[in-house]
């Protein structure tokens, strides 16, 4: 396994067990911060710009200086530079920036570059069997709340991370959030896609952290003859479905194999949404 590769944005790299974060960072003592991540495959960063705007938007919403974009593409450069191809074609970089320390002082911003794991991997050829958690709330219900940071993509992911944790130790592999309407929502780290009569639809981003992978899909699906079309799922539309996926900016996208323990159909469109989104298994 390639070890991970840490980066600051003047673009010089740093020893991983180097100690960049003081102890009373606001980032690790409240978690007040925000990230972006992306995939790098051989070298090529996909939708970088997104990316950057991303964390730029999550950045205003947490009232943190705005990223230093200038910055954060001289450590992804490094990075990449620095990074054996050869030994790991695939690594996620994380963009991080957080409030600072505590009492006052700069903003702390870096980049980690890490080997994409071999378990993501292998999800986009086996799929992801899938447990349906209840959120608590709906999507529109947070989306008038701007101090639950409804589309902030903040470092306060320890719900997200107890709710796989939760999956895995009842025979799933990730989880599905629905809310108290039966409303579908998201995954902890991922977007909801079904195949829904030959039509691909997603949640409505009410509450849901926008997608960039979903982005892509939807600009390019229409070349190869695919429609994608927001719309307010339900559980029932699960059971209607001929199949679905869970896409993000790492695994790209995994069939759902399974839901709740029982088996979930293979869609006729898995081929062609691979192709747009360049699955490489």
């Amino acid at each position: 396994m390639t070890a991970p590769l840490l980066a600051l944005l003047d673009g010089s790299i740093v020893d991983v067990a180097t100690p960049i974060v003081r102890a009373d960072d606001l980032g690790v003592v409240r978690g007040d911060g925000v990230f972006d991540a992306t995939l790098v495959r051989r070298g090529a960063l996909r939708d970088a710009d997104a990316h950057l705007d991303r964390l730029a938007r999550s950045a205003r919403l947490l009232a943190l200086p705005q990223p230093d974009r200038d910055g954060y593409r001289r450590a992804i450069d490094a990075l990449v530079a620095a990074w054996d191809w050869d030994a790991a074609p695939e690594a996620v970089a994380r963009l991080v920036l957080t409030r600072g320390p505590e009492g006052g002082g700069p903003a702390t911003a870096y980049v980690l570059l890490q080997a994409l794991s071999a378990s993501v991997i292998a999800e986009r050829t086996s799929g992801v069997r899938v447990q349906l958690l209840d959120r608590g709330f709906d999507g529109e219900v947070v989306a008038s709340m701007p101090w639950l940071l409804p589309g902030a993509k903040s470092l306060s992911y320890a719900i997200n991370m107890a709710a796989r944790r939760h999956a895995l130790e009842h025979g799933a592999d990730d989880v599905l959030f629905v809310a108290p309407s039966g409303r579908l929502l998201e995954g902890p780290t991922s977007t909801l896609v079904l195949d829904v009569d030959g039509e691909l639809l997603t949640p409505e981003q009410d509450g849901i952290l926008a997608s960039i992978t979903l982005e892509q899909l939807e600009r390019d699906a229409p070349a190869a003859g695919l429609t994608v079309r927001h719309a307010p799922l339900v559980r029932d539309d699960l059971a209607r479905a001929r199949g679905g996926w869970l896409v993000s900016s790492g695994r790209l996208a995994a069939a759902i194999t399974a839901i709740d323990g029982e088996p979930y159909p293979a869609s006729p469109l898995h081929e062609a949404l691979f192709r747009v989104l360049e699955v490489h298994a």
